[in-house]
């Protein structure tokens, strides 16, 4: 069965965030990339390119807190409510299909389910409650 994260966005400020969370809950990061680091560098502005792709900080038994800078270079414009999303890491590509397309129906498609630029098998959507998703596949980390 998948696992559930949360996935939280940050108007440029989620280095700060993420210290402050790991000083509280301890623990290492097991990412930090920046997106000069990442294969999505030519997409962003250089005063972006220093700003926090992905972040991942374990807490817990089986639990990672999860982040971003959304830049509006890639299109993102935070508002009250759309800070945040619920990561899903399903077992399988079927399962992470099965998933996708069950949550989206009735939804909004953000990010088509596809092969990524990071080798994953991932897809966002808003489902038709409102409520922002993300589902990561990677055959490389189970």
């Amino acid at each position: 069965m998948a696992t559930i994260n949360p996935y939280l966005n940050f108007e440029g400020n989620t280095e700060e965030a993420f210290n402050f969370y790991k000083s509280v809950f301890g623990g290492e990061f097991t990412t930090m990339l920046r997106f000069k680091d990442s294969p999505e560098a030519g997409r962003v502005s250089p005063a972006e390119s220093n700003k926090i792709m992905h972040v991942a900080l374990p807490i817990g038994k089986g639990n990672t807190l999860m982040g971003t800078d959304a830049v509006e270079s890639m299109g993102h414009k935070l508002t009250t409510g759309n800070n945040f999303s619920l990561s899903l890491s399903p077992e399988s590509e079927e399962e992470t299909t099965r998933l996708f397309n069950d949550l989206s129906a009735g939804g909004k498609i953000e990010v088509p389910l596809d092969k990524a630029s990071w080798g994953a098998y991932f897809g966002m959507f808003t489902d038709k409650f409102g409520i922002h998703w993300m589902i990561n596949y990677d055959s490389n980390q189970k």
